[in-house]
């Protein structure tokens, strides 16, 4: 079974975009968030194994999402993503508990397997 994501992002057309490369390339997208409330409520209902997590939103930033999904009873790899670079967000990166950071325009299946698969996440 393939491992199972959910996308946050405040922007459909990236969500489609993500939507469609991360399908390709044999993961299973079982749902999206168009803000961190919702992201919250849809990683505690859904229990992806990843959640692709944009840092800006409009209620919540991807920080305290990510703080907030990682507190919870379920662990998914949280992988954030932006515009900006990592370097904007200083320490913050490091300290929010994600599995790491990919630019929006970095996005490839050879940088998301290096964060999810480089130490043994698989499917369920």
């Amino acid at each position: 079974m393939a491992p199972t994501v959910l996308i946050v992002d405040d922007h459909a057309g990236f969500r489609t975009f993500a939507r469609t490369f991360l399908e390709a390339a044999g993961l299973d997208v079982i749902g999206e968030a168009a803000d961190g409330s919702a992201a919250v409520e849809a990683a505690a209902r859904l229990r992806p194994d990843v959640v692709l997590l944009d840092v800006l939103l409009p209620d919540l930033d991807g920080f305290e999402v990510a703080r907030q999904i990682l507190g919870g009873a379920h662990h998914p790899a949280v992988v954030l993503t932006s515009t900006r670079e990592a370097a904007d967000y200083g320490q913050r990166v490091e300290r929010s508990g994600a599995r790491g950071f990919i630019g929006k325009a970095e996005l490839s299946r050879q940088r998301l397997e290096a964060l999810l698969w480089g130490d043994g996440i698989s499917s369920r």
